[in-house]
């Protein structure tokens, strides 16, 4: 299996995922344009050295990439895939909302992948020369996630709702989930790094199996109330994935 080598690469792979889910209406399309989104936007900023090693982001960018394209891929001809990812694709045909749909993703890629992703690139190095522009990163999702919570409301017209939960808005749940992955994902690269290469695979399933218990709660929250609210929302959304990821990528 080929992996992508550069970061335009990996927006060439991710186009065309979306681009067969629109054709066959496969929901795995969701997180798809979300992490695209994010990853041409991150390309933007390593391009405008905003970064404080741009090369070394990009390097680590498309190593954190090719973790969930290849367990994509791997997932398509039936191969073995990490048990958080496995849960996320198997539950395409769930009768979940879109928001549901897009964290399944976003907890196994940052929870999980991102982890194995910078502790393979700082292999040998001081893991808190990386720090700054892991953190960085921080700040380019939660600007997307302004942006995809307006676009989701135009497919997903009950996802107000999500206000009657606590004080959390459905912007709020999103930027609270993406805040809170990526803080584990650094306790994580910390372990993984403490490690070394070639002791890891303990804990990283370990890791894998953490992740999948969080996506099982995003799946069925506790909370009947929660689930209610949820089931509720996913009746009035809009069911066909090209329409969705149009709405969203409007300009």
């Amino acid at each position: 299996m080929n992996s992508a080598t550069t970061i335009q690469e990996v927006l060439n792979e991710l186009d065309i995922i979306i681009e067969d889910a629109i054709a066959s209406n496969d929901r795995l399309g969701l997180f798809a344009f979300v992490y695209r989104r994010t990853t041409a936007e991150i390309f933007r900023e390593i391009q405008l050295q905003n970064f404080d090693d741009n090369p070394r982001m990009e390097k680590m960018d498309v190593v954190f990439a090719n973790l969930y394209l290849n367990a994509y891929k791997d997932y398509k001809l039936n191969k073995s895939v990490p048990k958080s990812w496995e849960f996320a694709f198997i539950s395409k045909k769930e009768p979940l909302t879109i928001l549901q749909h897009i964290l399944m993703g976003i907890n196994a890629h940052i929870n999980l992948d991102l982890a194995i992703a910078t502790t393979a690139s700082m292999n040998g190095k001081e893991l808190a020369e990386i720090e700054n522009d892991f953190n960085r990163i921080n700040d380019i999702l939660f600007s997307i996630v302004n942006e995809i919570q307006d676009r989701l409301s135009s497919v997903s017209y009950m996802l107000f709702l999500l206000d009657m939960i606590g004080k959390n808005s459905d912007e709020k749940i999103i930027d609270f989930s993406m805040r809170k992955a990526r803080e584990q994902a650094w306790n994580s690269t910390n372990l993984l790094w403490s490690l070394g290469a070639g002791n890891q695979d303990e804990a990283i399933n370990g890791i894998d199996s953490m992740v999948l218990q969080l996506s099982k709660v995003i799946k069925s929250p506790k909370s009947r109330f929660v689930r209610f609210i949820l089931k509720t929302i996913g009746t009035f959304e809009k069911n066909e994935v090209g329409a969705v990821i149009s709405r969203l990528r409007e300009d």
